[in-house]
Order: C-alpha cells, then sequence, then structure tokens
C-alpha cells in the first residue's frame, strides 16, 4: 500500500484563482452516483457554478445527467482540469492518462498527494494542485472576490 503524502509544493492562491477562472471544463476521476459521496457533490457543485463537469468512473453509464466514461483517454474533448477522487495509489496511472490527453491540470483532492507523479505532471506542463478540494477553493475565491 502506498501511504498518502505531504505536497512537495503548494501552488499560491493567486496561481488557483486564476486556474479556477480560466478553467470550463472539469473532468472528476472517480466520481460516484451516490449522491452523500464528496466526489458527487462536487461534480454538482461544478456543474452548478458553470463548468462542463465530465464523469470518469467505469462503473456508470451517465452521472449528474452527463455521459459517464471509463478513462481519461475516452472521453472525445479536452479537459482543463482532471480533478482526482481515487486512492493514492491510482494516481500515478491517471497522471499518465492526464498527460497523455494533454489536460491543463491534475487537481487531487483532500488528503491526496503524489509527490512523484506531480512532477512527472510538471515535467509534462501540467499544473498541478495537491490536498485542495475544487469546491471548497472554488467557494474561497469566490468569498474573497467579493
Amino acid at each position: 500500500m502506498v501511504e498518502c503524502q505531504l505536497p512537495d509544493q503548494v501552488p499560491a492562491d493567486a496561481e488557483i484563482d486564476h486556474l479556477l477562472k480560466k478553467a470550463k471544463t472539469i473532468a472528476v476521476v472517480g466520481i460516484s452516483h451516490k449522491e452523500d459521496r464528496d466526489s458527487h457533490k462536487v461534480a454538482r457543485y461544478l456543474q452548478e457554478h458553470g463548468y462542463r463537469m465530465i464523469p470518469v468512473n467505469p462503473k456508470y453509464q451517465e452521472v449528474l445527467g452527463e455521459k459517464c466514461y471509463p478513462n481519461l483517454k475516452a472521453v472525445p474533448e479536452s479537459m482543463d482540469i482532471v480533478d482526482i477522487f481515487r486512492n493514492v495509489e491510482a494516481i500515478p496511472g491517471i497522471v499518465e492518462e492526464a498527460i497523455a490527453v494533454r489536460a491543463g491540470c491534475v487537481w487531487m483532492q483532500l488528503g491526496l498527494a503524489h509527490n512523484e507523479a506531480a512532477e512527472k505532471a510538471r515535467q509534462a506542463g501540467l499544473q498541478v494542485v495537491m490536498c485542495k478540494c475544487t469546491k471548497i477553493e472554488h467557494a474561497r475565491m469566490m468569498k474573497a472576490a467579493t
């Protein structure tokens, strides 16, 4: 079992704010159809705040009214952010896929960090956010802007 790490780099608030403002499409990897799961709540929030949310989970055909894809390579459109809700062992493979599909950013949710995979993503030109929640950060940036 791979242990979750502490992030070796943490983006500044201005970088996170810029990332969330320019992003239009967010793939939610590991989304659940169960409404009480964090991945579902975050995906719904993203939809409600104007993002094109793409569910990624091989278990489902559809989540939150959107076609669900088995992996990132199956998604027929570009993704600004790959939002990861999987266990830490799955992160390197997801990062490899994110690099292959030329995503703009890999975002590892609260409690998730994998420094080696993060460095690989950075070397490939992707932005990286670890141990932060897209919903929490978006709400915080919106509040700061008011």
